[in-house]
């Protein structure tokens, strides 16, 4: 009889994790290898996938292949896929985590800041989706994570085209869950409150907007990417099996309060 802690772990897993090179990516990364999946790291910069693979085989043992790639090109992404099968032999999870932001008030946004931003966000994690989805369907299951975010649900200003694309990532996990159901693919999602990372700095900067970001966080502290990892584990992991198209908000309580 095995132990209840089997429902979490990823041993004999395989996952590939987009945008896995720095922040929240690497945070999650490092969770699933913790839990025992082996990983296919992707992200544009090659240097630092590889110091980010290099710690994860030294602190878990897990093996880790990456791919330095431009995200925005959605006809490399079956041979992302390709990459893990041709690696490990399958694939049970993809963790859609790569992302950009352009911080402009609405009246002085461009359209290729809305281009920019919607191509990564909302469109290549669309089409990661699919190219993934394709082969989990012939192996007749699969975990599917996206990242959503606090704006999926709530204004925030001088971000509306991050927004709008993370408003399209919840809506798009829900639909995606219902089409992929019976081919026994879960599809969820994790959206982070504030997490201190490359792509959030701007934000910490000022230290007015810190101390109000930090006042309406019940908990008291800002996000983690070991927090948000822990919860894309969960996702991921066999204990959330009858879990699918559900956004979980991981924001220190900001959205009950």
């Amino acid at each position: 009889m095995g132990s209840y802690l089997d429902a979490f772990t990823m041993e004999g897993k395989v996952s590939i994790v987009t945008g896995g090179g720095r922040g929240i990516g690497l945070g999650i990364a490092r969770a699933l290898a913790g839990a025992g999946s082996d990983l296919l790291l992707v992200s544009r910069t090659e240097a630092q996938l590889a110091a980010a693979a290099g710690d994860i085989v030294r602190d878990f043992g897990c093996r880790v292949e990456i791919i330095a790639g431009d995200l925005t090109r959605i006809e490399t992404f079956p041979g992302i896929v390709q990459r893990a099968l041709d690696r490990f032999g399958r694939l049970d999870v993809l963790i859609n985590n790569a992302g950009s932001n352009i911080r402009n008030p609405f009246l002085e946004v461009s359209e290729a800041d809305y281009d920019a931003v919607m191509q990564i966000q909302l469109k290549s994690a669309y089409f990661m989706a699919q190219a993934a989805a394709r082969e989990m369907a012939k192996a007749g299951r699969g975990k599917i994570v996206n990242l959503a975010s606090l704006s999926s649900k709530i204004a925030i200003p001088n971000i509306s085209i991050y927004g709008a694309a993370k408003g399209g990532i919840l809506s798009m996990t829900k639909a995606l869950a219902l089409e992929l159901a019976a081919r026994n693919i879960n599809v969820n999602a994790v959206a982070p409150g504030y997490v201190r990372t490359h792509m959030t700095e701007a934000a910490f900067q000022d230290k007015d907007r810190c101390d109000w970001m930090l006042s309406r966080i019940p908990l008291g502290r800002f996000g983690t990417p070991e927090d948000i990892g822990n919860t894309a584990l969960f996702l991921a992991c066999p204990a959330s099996d009858y879990l699918t198209g559900e956004v979980i908000f991981v924001d220190g309580g900001w959205m009950a309060a």
